[in-house]
Order: C-alpha cells, then structure tokens, then sequence
C-alpha cells in the first residue's frame, strides 16, 4: 500500500492549516509543501500537521530566472545552491523526507553555455546539496521536466545517468506522469528500468489534471511502481490548464484543484490499487 500526499501548490494563497486540513480529511498520509522557507513558518506548520493527523512528505523546490543551478552567472549559480541548503533545512524542521530538485528555471529552454559545462555545474550543485541533505536524512528527488520547460533532463533515464554521476546514496530519480506522457514512449516500462533509484512519483493525468480526468492509463503504472519495491510518497502535482497558472490558481479560478481533485486523485489511484490486488 501507498502512502499518499498532495501537493498544496495549488491551493493558491489559501492559508496553508486550510490545505492541511482538507488533504487530512481525504485520506492522506502527507502534505507535500512548497519550498519558500522565507515565506512559511515552521512551526505553525507542524502546529497543523499535528492537529490533522498527518505529516510532512516532500518540498517541492521552485526554480526561478534569480534560482537556476546552470546560469552563467556564478552569483545566480550560488544563489539556486543556497535556496536549495534551505529547502534542506526546512524539509528536516518540518519532518519531510524528500526536496526535489531540476538544474534550469522553469520555462529555460535553451542553454547559455556548453552542455557538458551546464551539466557539470549540475552535478556539482547536487553533490553539494546531497551531501547536506544526508547529514539530516533528506532525499534529493532529480525532476526531469519535458521540452517546454527545460531542455537539459526531459527523461527519466537522463536523471538516472544524473543521479548515478553524483554517486550519494540519498539522491535519486523523480517520476512525473504528466512530463513523462510528453516524453516517454512506455511510462510503466521507464518507471521499471528506474529500479532502486526511484525516489519520489507524481501522478498527473495528461491534461495535469487529477488522474482519471485526461487520457492516461494509470494502471500499468501503479502496477511498475509496485514491482520496484517503491517504499516512497505518492503526490500529486496538478495544475490547471492556463498560460497564467499562478494567476488563475490565486484568483480562485480552478475551483476543481480544491476539494473535488483532492478527494479524486486519492481515490482514483486506491481503486487501481484494490483491482490489482495490492491491497
């Protein structure tokens, strides 16, 4: 069996003891929280975990123009490292066992210098964030993101050979279901190769939207998940479909990401668990 959490990105501004609260009373076992440790107190947030029975799973890492590991600038370079040491401390204050982590900004789609320097500077930059995030048992979950929003890790085997070049035992594959049905021929058969390295999922369906709503077949998957022994959190990361997604998100535009997809996810995935006999 699964253990289950949902990612309170888009709840928007909502206050986040209201996200907890609403991931709690759909059945999950995590909350899986947004990296501004700025922006977030701690211990308001163990505050609400606590009072709703549930715990912190991961902290997705966001990966802005001023946070890129692979800039040209070493300024920016430095700054997407120490954005990331946070995120460490903040996973570890608040109990989350995974920060996830992709080398370019979101929506970067072309390199400012040669590959093998962007990738070296990559793996350099997760090194260093592994080696930190092992000394308060964090693990650092590499994202590959598809072709319209970075151009240098878009499939799971490229994180592979990422995860393997940096060498720490807590570093590791992210499987996103939505990237992954832009860029994978066989979701299921690309999660098998993964074996051991898998470290944290994302279920999304096509269309980003809770699974069962868009055209992917999640059975298999679930299936490929189990055969590797993934002892991991199962999130989701839905976003609605919008240009501006933060704007519609924090407009309270998307009202179907709140209640309705909460309880629709969960609920989807356990009743492909159930008819594969794995609970």
């Amino acid at each position: 069996m699964f253990r289950y959490t949902y990612n309170t990105l888009v709840y928007g501004h909502e206050p986040i003891s209201e996200g907890i609260a609403r991931v709690a009373r759909f059945g999950y076992d995590g909350v899986e929280l947004v990296g501004e440790p700025s922006e977030n107190d701690a211990s308001s947030i163990k505050t609400a975990l606590t009072e709703n029975g549930v715990v912190a799973s991961s902290i997705i890492s966001i990966f802005t123009p001023e946070r890129d590991i692979v800039s040209s600038n070493p300024d920016i370079r430095r700054n997407a490292v120490n954005y990331l040491f946070e995120n460490v401390a903040f996973a570890a204050e608040v109990g989350a066992d995974v920060v996830t982590f992709t080398p370019t900004a979101c929506m970067k789609i072309s390199p400012e210098v040669d590959l093998a320097q962007e990738w070296a500077w990559a793996v350099e930059a997760a090194s260093a964030v592994a080696g930190r995030a092992a000394d308060v048992g964090v693990t650092i979950a590499v994202e590959p993101w598809n072709r319209y929003e970075t151009y240098l890790i878009n499939r799971v085997g490229q994180s592979a050979a990422f995860v393997d070049e940096v060498g720490l035992p807590n570093i590791g594959v992210m499987a996103d279901t939505f990237h992954m049905s832009l860029e994978e021929g066989d979701i299921a058969e690309e999660i098998r190769k993964l074996g051991s390295r898998l470290v944290h999922v994302h279920l999304a369906d096509s269309n980003r939207a809770a699974p069962g709503f868009g055209h992917t077949d999640f059975t298999p998957i679930v299936q490929a998940i189990s055969d590797v022994g993934y002892q991991g959190w199962v999130s989701y990361e839905l976003l609605p479909a919008a240009g501006d997604v933060w704007g519609v998100l924090s407009g309270a535009g998307a009202p179907e990401f709140l209640d309705p997809y909460t309880e629709a996810a969960i609920t989807h995935t356990k009743n492909i668990e159930k008819q594969l006999g794995l609970v």
